[in-house]
């Protein structure tokens, strides 16, 4: 795989003045979402549940599940980006054979398609963070760093949409990923429940799926408690996996493109 140079900002910028363009599309959803989350299951669930433990530490169930949509509204986002809209523009829209034929790489052609999916990532997790904040229910300085974690985040899930989008023939097809690995993260992400209210085989299970690394990170910034063995376990595997599927990514595009 050739060097990426800083060219892939190109692509980052196409990208963004596009999304000027409909950013009222974008914004909606993270500043809705969290709102019907948290009326219904934190507020409707808690009167049910009242409080339980994360970590040892007694939680409100809003302020539980507060951190896990962030989670799931950055790996939406980047995931989303990189399979759905990506497959658009290269298969439909012909826009990166049309970057192809410009001085930019295959590389660095996919290298702005993922960074621009974690920034969409960002972008989302601000708007939701504003929304989230309203409620008290994340710790401030700490929770800025959702920001740059989001970044992270964006980027191992927006290269893990870039490989189904390598290796999708149609985009009807990305219902399969989406079903077999995005729902099942979704639900047994450690998102809704405490992982330890689940049977030891399901936990090692969950402890598998990138998301629950994620919604452990999210957490930890939010309450302003981390440090511990399990956010060193959670860090490095987000960062182990981003730094596998970046190169992962770009290579099976390269494939895919260049025939």
């Amino acid at each position: 795989m050739k060097s990426i140079s800083w060219r892939f900002l190109q692509v980052w910028q196409r990208n963004f003045i596009v999304y000027r363009r409909t950013w009222l599309v974008s914004f909606l959803p993270p500043l809705l979402e969290p709102l019907f989350y948290l009326l219904a299951f934190g507020v409707g669930m808690s009167v049910l549940i009242g409080s339980l433990h994360y970590e040892g530490t007694p939680v409100s169930y809003a302020k539980f599940i507060a951190p896990a949509l962030i989670a799931i509204n950055i790996m939406s986002n980047a995931f989303y980006e990189n399979t759905y809209a990506s497959f658009v523009r290269m298969y439909y829209q012909k826009t990166f054979d049309a970057m192809m034929a410009t001085p930019l790489t295959v590389g660095e052609i996919i290298a702005g398609e993922i960074v621009w999916g974690a920034t969409k990532a960002v972008f989302a997790t601000a708007i939701m963070m504003t929304v989230i904040s309203f409620f008290g229910l994340i710790r401030y300085p700490d929770g800025l760093l959702l920001i740059p974690l989001a970044f992270l985040g964006g980027l191992a899930f927006g290269a893990m949409g870039m490989l189904f989008t390598a290796v999708v023939p149609h985009i009807e097809l990305f219902n399969l990923p989406i079903f077999l690995f995005i729902t099942p993260m979704f639900l047994f992400g450690g998102t809704f429940f405490p992982l330890e209210n689940i049977p030891i085989w399901a936990r090692q299970f969950a402890l598998v799926l990138p998301l629950t690394h994620l919604v452990n990170l999210c957490r930890a910034f939010s309450y302003g408690a981390y440090g511990g063995s399990l956010f060193v376990m959670s860090f490095f595997y987000l960062a182990g996996l981003t730094l596998i599927l970046f190169p992962l990514a770009i290579h099976k595009m390269h494939r895919r493109l260049i025939k």
